[in-house]
């Protein structure tokens, strides 16, 4: 056992080092006690045959006290092809030995020979380059018990990938030495790679995310790092967002909102919680209220109808009946058509502006679809004809627009969250700009086939008009249930979840294909962490609000009150 002295003893002169060192350690076989905390130093000392792009995610993914330290050099050809070619003899003698002695030749002999002669080739070629790099790392803990656990967890971590990782006994000073930022190879435990190898293993480039042309999401879990993303760079500007009740999903899309504001991007949100009102009005934005008695109103027969366009009319009717299906509690083939029909003779007879629920009703009366016409009373004559049977007066002039559907009830909600997303649909078609469109509770549009069959249609067709839809849900199960869910799913590029339950992470983790880890992160996650997948990219992130964000986007009541005292 060596000890180092405590540095309250050293003279006057040196008590400024106290500032930037540490005061005590004590170094015993496998561990090192720095200032009370446990520090054990190991090596990578076995490699899987063949590298394959993040081999290495284990390690760089590993969510604990741990310092990870790469040593790479290049080896000179004129030195490493003579070795190389002596290794290569070596091997083809002893094959061909265990060969005349009739004895079976093993993939211990065969893999290193048939990768020797590759690397030799390439090397002779100028396609390769040859390195050698060492891979050491430090675990930290407050006891010895707890050590050893975070040992043996990083141990079959790395295993589980074909590493080997040992401790470094009686030489934990050498260990150190090499993992501190000083470039000194303390340990030496080297492997010999070629640049395709060797680049796999740096930079670390499958836990961190950054877009110059992004918005900051927060802080990368791994690694302390920024995460920002562009989602408008992606596949496509979709993103779905999974969340417990009370993890901060509402939180982490306000957040999204101001910093798109802030880019240049029109955001809509359809809000069935009255949550984004003090966000509208803090940043002069518009709040539309729509209820049974409420004096903005939207005409579902004047969405997305912008002139005579057999295309876009042929899609607006087929629109018409998924909103009238609602309406009407379902319609049979039957009444489909009939529906078909009749929407097609009320706009002939109503050619210089768009008809009514009311117009509309007529035309079946005359037709003698009476069932259907019985129906949509409520809707036409009853009480809530000032919800659904009035001309459009509201506009998207103002770049953030909030929905409030509070004040209806959750059936009415379903219906009049699809004839806002058809109306913003059909403004977005005739305007083309970039903007977001936010569904909370996004799985209210489920519920029933006609109300998923739009939103999913939406959402494969808002890319080509520059429009990100974004939605949001608790309900992970039912949403990834319906085949119109996880259709959503796929067609949403940015996926960010957040905290699960036992009861709704298998289905998270069967339809995004999650790891071990990103599994025991989803189910014990803090509140405002996340694990965002950006098409192929994989970060586990923390989300962050500046000290002026925060106050306009929180739904605490305890702060909420505080401030208005």
């Amino acid at each position: 056992m060596a000890r180092i002295a405590d540095h309250r003893f050293c003279r006057g002169s040196q008590d400024h080092l106290r500032l930037i060192s540490y005061e005590g350690l004590e170094e015993q076989p496998d561990y090192l006690l720095i200032d009370g905390q446990y520090v054990r130093l190991l090596y990578v000392s076995g490699y899987p045959f063949v590298a394959t792009s993040g081999w290495l995610d284990n390690l760089i993914n590993f969510n604990r006290n741990i310092d990870v330290s790469y040593h790479i050099s290049e080896i000179d050809a004129a030195s490493a092809l003579p070795k190389l070619r002596r290794k290569i003899t070596e091997l083809e003698s002893t094959k061909r030995s265990m060969v005349q002695a009739g004895k079976i030749v093993g993939t211990d002999i065969t893999d290193p020979l048939d990768s020797a002669i590759t690397i030799k080739d390439k090397i002779q070629r100028g396609q390769e380059k040859l390195f050698q790099v060492s891979i050491d790392i430090a675990l930290r803990a407050l006891s010895l018990k707890e050590l050893d656990k975070l040992t043996s967890l990083l141990e079959s971590a790395m295993a589980a990938r074909l590493f080997f990782v040992k401790v470094a006994r009686y030489a934990q000073l050498d260990g150190l030495q090499t993992v501190l930022p000083r470039s000194e190879d303390k340990l030496a435990q080297k492997r010999n790679m070629d640049s395709s190898t060797a680049a796999l293993c740096f930079p670390f480039t499958s836990s961190e995310l950054v877009q110059e042309s992004g918005i900051l999401y927060g802080v990368n879990k791994s690694s302390n790092s920024l995460v920002i993303l562009d989602r408008f760079s992606l596949n496509n500007a979709n993103s779905i967002t999974f969340a417990q009740s009370g993890s901060g999903k509402s939180y982490a899309a306000k957040v999204e909102i101001l910093r798109q504001l802030a880019q240049g991007t029109d955001v809509i949100v359809l809000d069935p919680e009255n949550e984004y009102r003090s966000l509208a009005e803090s940043v002069n934005g518009m709040v539309i209220k729509m209820s049974v008695d409420a004096d903005e109103h939207i005409n579902p027969f004047d969405l997305g109808f912008y002139g005579n366009d057999k295309e876009s009319m042929a899609e607006h009717v087929q629109d018409l009946i998924e909103i009238i299906s609602l309406m009407a509690d379902g319609l049979n083939a039957r009444e489909k058509a009939q529906v078909d029909r009749a929407i097609m003779e009320t706009y002939k007879l109503k050619k210089d502006k768009p008809p009514t629920l009311e117009e509309f009703n007529a035309v079946l009366v005359k037709n003698k679809v009476n069932s259907i016409a019985e129906r949509l009373e409520k809707f036409v004559s009853g009480s809530l004809a000032n919800c659904f049977n009035c001309q459009t007066n509201i506009n998207l002039t103002n770049r953030l627009v909030v929905f409030d559907i509070k004040d209806l009830g959750e059936s009415l909600r379903q219906i009049m969250m699809v004839i806002i997303s058809k109306y913003v649909e059909g403004v977005v078609k005739a305007h083309i700009k970039k903007r977001l469109l936010v569904i909370d509770e996004g799985w209210l549009l489920l519920e029933h086939d006609q109300s998923a069959r739009f939103v999913s249609g939406l959402v494969r067709r808002a890319r080509k008009y520059w429009l990100g839809v974004a939605i949001i849900s608790q309900q992970a199960n039912d949403f990834l249930s319906s085949s119109y869910g996880r259709a959503i799913a796929s067609q949403s590029a940015l996926r960010i979840l957040m905290r699960q339950d036992t009861t709704t992470i298998q289905n998270v983790v069967e339809e995004f294909q999650l790891s071990e880890y990103e599994t025991n992160f989803l189910l014990g996650c803090e509140k405002g962490e996340a694990l965002i997948i950006a098409d192929q990219n994989h970060v586990a992130l923390s989300i962050v609000a500046s000290a002026s964000e925060h106050p306009l986007i929180t739904t605490d009541p305890n702060e909420i009150y505080s401030q208005a005292l």
